[in-house]
């Protein structure tokens, strides 16, 4: 099937380099059945190579450290009585990011749990590897179980006719919204915030440095993006999406926050608050406002887009 092009309208709506969301790309829903064969074609997925670029893991605050690649956050939370890992990138995401967590001192075979934001190509896509390496148990909300364990998007995924396939992971452990995941002293809190897949989950937990503790947030993509076929307003395979963002949007607003983290590291400008932080600067890093900011961002985008659906010019 030849390339579709996107509309005036998925164009004008990707929010992608602002929010750090997945681009969209132009392949029809052929890719779906694509074959996964090491990095993804380029023309598949353009963006991927500069989402994969190195970055050296760093320590975010006490036990928390990324460990990730320079566009695709992942997330290590270490104890004494093993780790979690939050997200994997892409299917060749994993090296790296096994790479970085040895890197740090810590062994692989300590990370006992592996929890996901979206089951995207570029948030779960190594999660297969890193569990053979580790061996950790995986936990996601039913909705991402499904697609973790197919390795491919759900028909209710805004994004399904352009989102590409992953490796599969063979056992995928279900929870549900508040559910508190522990790993000996660890203790990481989810919580269902689903508009950008049916599945989004974000993240919370606290983290200290001696004496001093924060709420740490890791805000799933709350980006209203989708294939050239989805429409908010009208679609009869997703028909909540507009309400869940909302509710989304309210959570991120009232939920404890000091230090925000996302599935692409630029939509909480992470790079740039580590390096103010490096050299005395702003902005901090930890930013108590920093999760109702992004909250409204997303939640003036959402608005952008159902207008523009609406509008008699679509």
């Amino acid at each position: 099937m030849p390339p579709r092009h996107v509309s005036r309208i998925a164009r004008s709506l990707r929010i992608a380099a602002v929010l750090g969301a997945i681009a969209i790309g132009s392949e029809p829903l052929a890719a779906q059945n694509a074959p996964r064969t090491g990095a993804y074609d380029p023309k598949l997925c353009p963006s991927c190579a500069a989402w994969n670029a190195p970055h050296t893991p760093v320590r975010i605050i006490g036990n928390t450290y990324y460990v990730g690649t320079d566009g695709l956050s992942a997330l290590l939370l270490t104890s004494s009585e093993g780790h979690v890992l939050i997200d994997a990138g892409l299917p060749e995401s994993a090296a790296p990011i096994l790479a970085s967590i040895r890197a740090l001192g810590f062994r692989v075979e300590d990370v006992k749990l592996i929890v996901n934001s979206h089951a995207h190509y570029d948030h779960a896509g190594g999660v297969a590897d890193i569990q053979r390496a580790t061996g950790a148990r995986v936990v996601a909300s039913a909705s991402s179980a499904k697609v973790l364990r197919t390795g491919k998007a759900g028909r209710d995924d805004p994004q399904f006719g352009v989102a590409l396939p992953f490796p599969a992971v063979a056992r995928v452990d279900e929870l549900t919204d508040g559910d508190t995941l522990r790993v000996g002293p660890l203790a990481i809190v989810a919580h269902l915030t689903p508009g950008h897949t049916p599945g989004g989950t974000s993240w919370s937990w606290r983290s200290c440095e001696g004496t001093r503790c924060v709420n740490v947030v890791y805000a799933d993509s709350q980006t209203p993006i989708s294939d050239d076929t989805f429409r908010y307003t009208a679609s009869t395979t997703y028909p909540t999406a507009v309400q869940d963002f909302r509710r989304g949007h309210a959570l991120l607003e009232r939920l404890p926050c000091d230090l925000l983290i996302t599935p692409h590291p630029s939509a909480s400008d992470l790079w740039a608050r580590i390096a103010a932080r490096e050299s005395g600067g702003t902005p901090a890093l930890v930013d108590s406002g920093a999760c109702k900011r992004l909250a409204q961002r997303s939640s003036d985008a959402l608005e952008k887009r159902l207008a523009a659906e609406r509008s008699p010019t679509r």
